[in-house]
């Protein structure tokens, strides 16, 4: 059975079974009203994301290098000239009084895959009691698409910001369960009253990307958007408690690969904040800088998004990522092994420094934006030894980041809040806005250094991190698990080795280095006793099958601590699937995620293997990459 909303104009809004009923607090008739309202934007996202991949394959077809806009050119969808953007001569947002000190922003989901309510509020309660200036609620990485995991975030969302019975009394549960912890790790408390912490946190919530289709909805007949249902439900459901309670409406925006992508984002909250009568930039946003083409354009996606804009994020794993991705024409751009690519690493280290310079030009009226540093994945759990050697490497990287002008940092966990937060406590100032660094420049040179590579090592070793890693991933998300603990499996019962806290990113890129090596003829810089290969020996797809063969039969080997033992028959198999056709197949595919994407709740590895083989057929014979929920197809009525 399918419940259909309708407007006056008729356009539909289909929600698959009975979600409707069975998610009313969250489908809410003034929900609804908006969606639907939102729908005629839907089509243009459609078109951008048409464009991407059009783009994408002109770069490979061409073997074209990412450019500088044309500076006497206009922001496409935009009145905005390129240089005027560049030069500040736009009026940006004043930073609201919630975001002006944002030391510390922790990141993860406000759900659980197939958990109680009162479970999943426990994920919002130990984040808003963690100490962290802001948090990051996340619909997107780290969130498990599972079922009905995108609007379990969404209950659990607005049951705290509502500050509903139940969230309180898990809340004070929680509390106690941190101190507890806190006592032994710290030999202190870090909650004095939970009931005034709750109000300390900033509640900041990511949407899923433009590049994503929601798996519940459909419009019309057609997929619908992912990133338009997030930003629609998250604030049509919590505006008005969060602006009673003297908070602001904070997003963060992933994936934005172009300024036009920008200008789009800002149309749609200039359409929702005008449906639901708020001022024009009231609802205020943070830009993921997660790809290559982004950094070629930061200040124009400022410009674009204005009254809206409020800061960039420098993350790793998605970067990472899309400069691999943007390369993969490139035969002579090959990265090493991912435990070099440190944010001070060629393309990174040039990377970080276009953020800083761009956060800090001055817009029209002199504003400056804010620059929030990137993650920490790191979880103090584990050995003595090694908790206190992860620890130091943890604040060394938080104190560079702030002597290089980041006004905060992300972490994985809330146990890293305590321990990473004092760096900025101890220098005092808010932020860090309005630092003096030379100004952007738009010169060959300048693109060069964004695609910069430095001598570093590529082992065998090093694909065998990727490649466990990449698996267990695979098998996380098929589990509903998108922000999982892991680490390689030749490192299963060490503990002075930490888990490390991954999201959908980190597969992404483990998938992406290792094409790399396999289809541009990567060239080992070590010797392996363990495998025989020798230095100057190439990582062929021979040498790719081989350790996947290896590094598959560990983790089932593995006990069900480090995986699973119902999945070594269900998920993990599908994700060896997917790694070994994305991994051997020499045409790059755009996304990991897609390949996992369409074989959510699916535990039958021949119908995995039919609809891979099916989104390889459609994306080299049409250039289209399968977004919808596969489940839901057919929809009767459309």
């Amino acid at each position: 059975m399918r419940t259909t909303a309708t407007n006056n104009g008729g356009s539909k809004l289909q929600i698959r079974d009975a979600l409707a009923r069975e998610y009313s607090d969250v489908y809410t008739s003034e929900a609804l009203a908006a969606l639907t309202f939102m729908a005629e934007f839907n089509d243009e996202q459609q078109r951008l994301m048409t464009e991407r991949i059009q783009r994408r394959t002109a770069r490979i077809k061409n073997r074209c290098p990412l450019t500088f806009l044309d500076a006497e050119s206009l922001i496409k969808g935009t009145s905005i000239r390129v240089q005027d953007a560049r030069d500040g001569k736009f009026v940006g947002a004043v930073i609201p009084h919630d975001l002006q000190r944002q030391w510390i922003q922790g990141t993860g989901p406000a759900a659980k895959p197939n958990a109680p309510v009162a479970s999943s509020l426990r994920n919002v309660a130990y984040a808003l009691l963690s100490g962290a200036d802001g948090w990051m609620f996340d619909g997107e990485d780290a969130l498990g698409q599972i079922t009905t995991m995108s609007l379990d975030n969404q209950r659990s969302l607005k049951l705290a910001i509502a500050g509903d019975p139940l969230f309180l009394e898990v809340a004070a549960q929680v509390a106690g369960a941190m101190n507890a912890w806190a006592r032994d790790f710290f030999g202190r408390e870090i909650i004095a009253d939970w009931r005034v912490q709750l109000d300390c946190t900033t509640k900041i919530f990511r949407t899923r990307g433009l590049h994503l289709d929601d798996r519940h909805i459909r419009v019309a007949g057609r997929s619908f958007s992912a990133a338009i249902v997030d930003l629609t439900l998250y604030v049509v459901n919590n505006q008005k408690a969060l602006r009673d309670a003297g908070s602001s409406i904070v997003l963060y925006l992933p994936k934005i690969q172009t300024a036009e992508e920008a200008g789009f984002w800002n149309k749609l909250l200039s359409a929702l904040e005008s449906y639901l009568a708020l001022a024009e930039g009231t609802i205020k946003a943070y830009v993921l800088v997660e790809q290559l083409e982004a950094t070629f354009q930061l200040m124009e996606i400022r410009a674009a998004l204005g009254l809206h804009f409020v800061g960039f994020n420098t993350g790793r794993w998605d970067y990472i990522n899309s400069v691999s991705d943007t390369n993969c024409w490139d035969a002579d751009f090959i990265n090493p092994n991912i435990e070099a690519i440190t944010m001070t690493y060629g393309y990174m280290r040039k990377y970080e420094d276009r953020v800083r310079r761009a956060v800090n030009t001055p817009d029209a009226n002199g504003n400056y934006t804010l620059w929030q540093g990137g993650m920490e994945p790191n979880i103090p759990v584990g050995s003595t030894a090694g908790v206190a050697s992860s620890m130091e490497k943890a604040r060394a990287g938080a104190v560079r980041e702030q002597q290089e002008g980041a006004s905060g940092k992300w972490v994985a966990h809330w146990k890293m809040v305590h321990i990473i937060r004092p760096i900025w406590e101890e220098v005092g100032a808010d932020n860090q806005m309005g630092r003096k660094f030379a100004p952007l420049g738009y010169t060959r040179e300048d693109a060069a250094g964004l695609t910069l590579l430095e001598p570093a090592p590529r082992t065998v070793g090093g694909a065998r991190n990727l490649l466990s890693v990449a698996l267990q991933y695979g098998n996380a998300f098929g589990q509903g698990l998108q922000a999982a603990a892991l680490k390689p499996a030749d490192f299963f019962g060490n503990d002075d080795i930490l888990y490390l806290m991954e999201d959908m990113a980190t597969g992404e890129i483990r998938l992406s280095i290792l094409w790399e090596w396999m289809h541009k003829g990567a060239v080992l810089t070590e010797d392996d006793p363990e495998s025989g290969l020798k230095a100057g020996e190439v990582f062929s797809a021979e040498v790719f099958t081989r350790l996947l063969e290896e590094e598959y039969a560990k983790l089932l080997s593995a006990d069900n601590r480090d995986v699973f033992e119902g999945s070594k028959k269900t998920t993990l198999p599908i994700a060896r699937a997917i790694v070994a056709t994305y991994g051997l197949d020499p045409e790059k595919l755009p996304w990991y995620i897609d390949l996992l994407n369409i074989n959510l709740n699916n535990h039958d590895l021949g119908v995995a293997g039919q609809r891979i083989a099916r989104y390889l057929t459609v994306f080299k014979q049409e250039g289209v990459r399968i977004t919808e929920n596969l489940d839901t197809l057919p929809m009767p009525g459309c």
